[in-house]
């Protein structure tokens, strides 16, 4: 096929694409964010949000472990809306509902009357991904909501011709890298889909590069401080995959289901289905076929199913269109609302904070599925409180040369949020280490979940004076809490043997 030809099959587009349905839309993105932040303040703080509230006093132009946004995030949200969980999930509510009016627009671009947006918002909206993404403070926050809007951009570019939407997929990937650098995986998987269509065309336009450009002068703050700091996030990055064995495969296609929607599964798939079939469909093949590329990479990687949920529930909006048009008969529609309810209710149930921590342990199903993420989200206060009390029991001498220690940025984040009265807690892991490092005029450390044997080599003495105990299942559960003095080193280089990259 000529270039000409090429152009020509891209740019003649299909009939004009429907009214958008704004009420419907509005209303839909405005319940998700209602629903999450009615939610917001039940059980408490997850373990990683603990970290990200400390980071938000500690801006800088990146992490060792992710890039800054998040941590802006929190610190604008602790400003303007106080110092509580609630206030710390106000943006990914929004996000999350804006997600849901992105899909709607998916469904739309793809010729989806009233009917299919709305159909595409609410399956979106309750699909697992979605509610998980929007519940807590995380870089998937914001990473769900920008690979659900470059789709939705680059489907747009396909239909309408208007190469100027470069510009805007630049943007929204250099916020997205700003948050994540998952996004490449994403902004690959397309190119290799423009490549293998006709959509390569579109490839030959000054308006790539210069949104090529524009992404990466976004982006670049934080890449060139992962650069000058020895790329630490991939080491993060590389502990998190596993390896791409028979048995993380299998969870892996699992996956793809339930954050798809296990019950919507015929939407997203047929969504898939239709891209590659229809010949009306062919110049959005590119984003089927990104899906197909996408799976590959992450299966040889070892990646976790959820790092592709962006364009599965992409998937979903656009299977939302065929789906629509299926339900013509009050039988079948009467099927087709059964299944969105029945999914979204399920998964609320699994990734949101409806049901008491303790149904979750009660129930084999609830707890291989999201048991989880509810006990991480309980046990904080409780550690800073057990912390409290050993420190109660040293003298006041002792207690003005003291400080906290936590072995991971959990713990420490936690006794920073509910150790009032206590000393300022530090931990060594990640850029927690980068926080503040002890004066040396502290010569007693409480340390919370350290390994004795090793952290007592950097003290002359070291005295196991509690074990964490909580009422719920908690993973830092019977870790000791130590009382060490007589500190070997300076601290700072006792800092540089403390410092660790990593996961808890």
């Amino acid at each position: 096929m000529s270039i000409a030809e090429e152009m020509t099959e891209v740019a003649t587009p299909p009939p004009a694409a429907p009214v958008v349905r704004w009420p419907v839309l509005v209303a839909a993105g405005g319940a998700m964010t209602a629903l999450l932040l009615v939610l917001a303040p039940r059980h408490g703080y997850y373990l990683d949000e603990l970290y990200f509230r400390v980071a938000g006093r500690h801006l800088d132009w990146g992490y060792e472990d992710q890039p800054p946004l998040v941590a802006l995030l929190a610190a604008v949200q602790t400003a303007l809306f106080g110092d509580t969980v609630t206030a710390l999930r106000v943006v990914p509510a929004l996000l999350a509902g804006i997600g849901v009016v992105v899909a709607g627009l998916i469904a739309r671009e793809m010729g989806g009357g009233g009917a299919a947006q709305l159909l595409a918002a609410a399956a979106a909206g309750g699909a697992m991904s979605s509610l998980a993404a929007g519940h807590t403070l995380h870089p998937t926050a914001v990473d769900h909501l920008v690979w659900l809007t470059v789709c939705w951009l680059l489907i747009r570019l396909v239909r309408t011709g208007n190469s100027r939407l470069w510009l805007a997929i630049g943007l929204v990937t250099g916020i997205g890298l700003q948050s994540k650098n998952l996004v490449v995986l994403l902004v690959l998987g397309l190119l290799g889909g423009l490549l293998l269509t006709p959509g390569r065309a579109l490839l030959r336009d000054r308006f790539l590069v210069l949104g090529v450009l524009l992404g990466l002068a976004i982006a670049a703050p934080a890449l060139v401080w992962q650069a000058t700091h020895g790329w630490p996030q991939f080491t993060v990055a590389g502990e998190l995959s596993g390896s791409p064995d028979v048995n993380t495969a299998i969870s892996f296609v699992i996956g793809q289901f339930l954050f798809g929607g296990l019950l919507l599964a015929p939407v997203w798939i047929g969504g898939l289905v239709a891209l590659l079939r229809r010949p009306d469909w062919r110049p959005y093949r590119a984003i089927g076929l990104a899906y197909l590329l996408i799976v590959v990479a992450l299966l040889a990687l070892g990646g976790f199913p959820r790092y592709n949920e962006g364009i599965l529930v992409a998937l979903v909006a656009i299977g939302s269109v065929p789906a629509a048009r299926w339900a013509r008969t009050r039988s079948k529609q009467t099927i087709l609302v059964v299944a969105v309810v029945a999914n979204a209710v399920l998964n609320a149930l699994v990734v949101l904070p409806i049901l008491p921590v303790q149904s979750y342990l009660d129930n084999p199903v609830l707890a291989g599925l999201g048991g989880e993420v509810q006990t991480g989200q309980t046990g904080a206060e409780e550690l800073a409180n057990q912390v409290a009390v050993v420190y109660r029991d040293l003298s006041e001498d002792d207690q003005r040369k003291t400080v906290v220690y936590g072995h991971d940025y959990s713990q420490a984040g936690a006794v920073d949020r509910y150790g009032a009265g206590l000393p300022r807690a530090y931990s060594g892991n990640n850029s927690y280490a980068g926080f503040g490092v002890p004066g040396d005029d502290k010569t007693l450390v409480i340390a919370v979940g350290v390994d004795k044997a090793s952290f007592s080599d950097l003290f002359t003495s070291c005295e196991v004076r509690g074990k964490l105990t909580f009422a719920l299942p908690n993973i830092n559960q019977d870790k000791e809490i130590l009382v060490c003095g007589g500190r070997k080193e300076t601290w700072a280089a006792t800092w540089r043997k403390l410092h660790w990259t990593g996961t808890f």
